[in-house]
């Protein structure tokens, strides 16, 4: 696997909340599952410019932060939704302030 040859400044809370909600869709995601979307084909849906490996890589990236939790049904065929955590409803006023942001500014 790939390391950076320089280590993040995590005593730096921007790049500690970066670590953790930076990429593309990530904010997006959080949003959406806080507003009821829970499986991966709905998130993918409501986001189709991205591509479902990118969605599924960044639900697991907000899991590892501990951001989102994945539950899984014993079905057939098998079902995974995910909801936010306490850390991720946390980060909801920071991800409106980015909606509100963009929506004045865009």
């Amino acid at each position: 696997m790939y390391e950076k040859k320089i280590p993040k400044d995590l005593n730096c809370g921007i790049v500690v909340t970066m670590e953790a909600i930076g990429g593309k869709w990530k904010p997006c995601l959080i949003n959406d599952i806080n507003k009821g979307i829970k499986r991966p084909g709905e998130l993918h849906k409501a986001h189709p410019d991205a591509s479902l490996r990118v969605i599924n890589l960044q639900l697991s990236e907000l899991e590892k932060h501990g951001i989102v939790e994945k539950t899984i049904f014993l079905v057939v065929p098998p079902k995974v939704e995910y909801s936010l955590t306490n850390k991720g409803q946390s980060l909801l006023p920071l991800i409106d302030l980015m909606r509100r942001w963009g929506n004045e500014h865009g």
